[in-house]
């Protein structure tokens, strides 16, 4: 822990959690203090239990944590905002769920990223409230991807470090960026990428949320945009992500039902 005081208090998002022994859970959040902690919330598994509700999934919470023989304990927990529209639509559940998860996935214990915490709090809110959650999960991706240290180069070929021409590329997930076709002919497992999926992921890299939903992309390129992405995050990650996946089980079954 950052401090040896026996008791403090954090904001947080809670981002999973797991039983653990007979009555107890085991949280996982992610604190704008502290970053991602593991704490155990004693007894909340009891149908009496005051605490239980205020420790579900994607809610953001005010908690006293008390230090633990071997875990913090949580002592008690506030609802700050319940994102309660995530159990009323599965689609927006799995957006929510799949912002929770990459920031669990792409975070370590006890290491405090204010910016990263205030991005996933700020679009947990635009997922309640947007008509666009598409815009709002790429945006999130690409900013996560900048505070977290993988930021993808897109404006200079990661091989030769040439500016990239006005033409379709190729992207590598290995090496983190784009890959003029010059360079391309000597490499693998290259993803090619059209210049117009190229471009809206630029202005999506450079802008400001407002600034980004201005773009009007077209439905082929968001397929595109969402491919390289979700292709980029899993290589780094080393392992495929469970919420996108889930999403898109609803997306095609809503589908089915015309």
């Amino acid at each position: 822990m950052p401090s040896r005081q026996r008791t403090f208090r954090v904001e947080a998002v809670i981002l999973r959690h797991q039983d653990w022994g007979e009555a107890d859970r085991l949280i996982t959040l992610f604190s704008r203090e502290r970053g991602k902690l593991r704490a155990i919330a004693k007894g909340v598994r009891k149908t009496r239990s005051r605490k239980a509700g205020h420790l579900e999934p994607f809610n953001r919470v005010s908690l006293l944590v008390a230090q633990g023989r071997e875990l913090p304990i949580i002592t008690q927990a506030e609802t700050l905002t319940a994102y309660l529209s995530f159990q009323e639509d599965l689609v927006r559940l799995g957006y929510g769920a799949t912002l929770v998860e990459l920031v669990d996935r792409f975070t370590v214990e006890e290491e405090a990223n204010p910016a990263l915490y205030s991005l996933l709090t700020e679009s947990l809110e635009r997922l309640v409230q947007s008509e666009d959650a598409w815009m709002d999960v790429r945006f999130f991706e690409m900013k996560l991807l900048d505070f977290v240290g993988f930021r993808p180069q897109l404006f200079q070929c990661v091989i030769c470090g040439q500016a990239i021409r006005a033409q379709d590329q190729f992207f590598s997930c290995e090496l983190g960026g784009v890959v003029c076709p010059n360079c391309a002919t000597a490499q693998r497992l290259l993803l090619a990428v059209s210049m117009p999926a190229l471009k809206y992921l630029r202005h999506l890299q450079r802008s400001t949320y407002r600034e980004a939903r201005r773009a009007k992309i077209p439905v082929a390129v968001q397929k595109e945009m969402e491919t390289l992405m979700q292709r980029y995050l899993q290589a780094i990650l080393e392992r495929a992500l469970n919420a996108p996946r889930f999403l898109r089980s609803i997306v095609e079954l809503r589908n089915l039902q015309g």
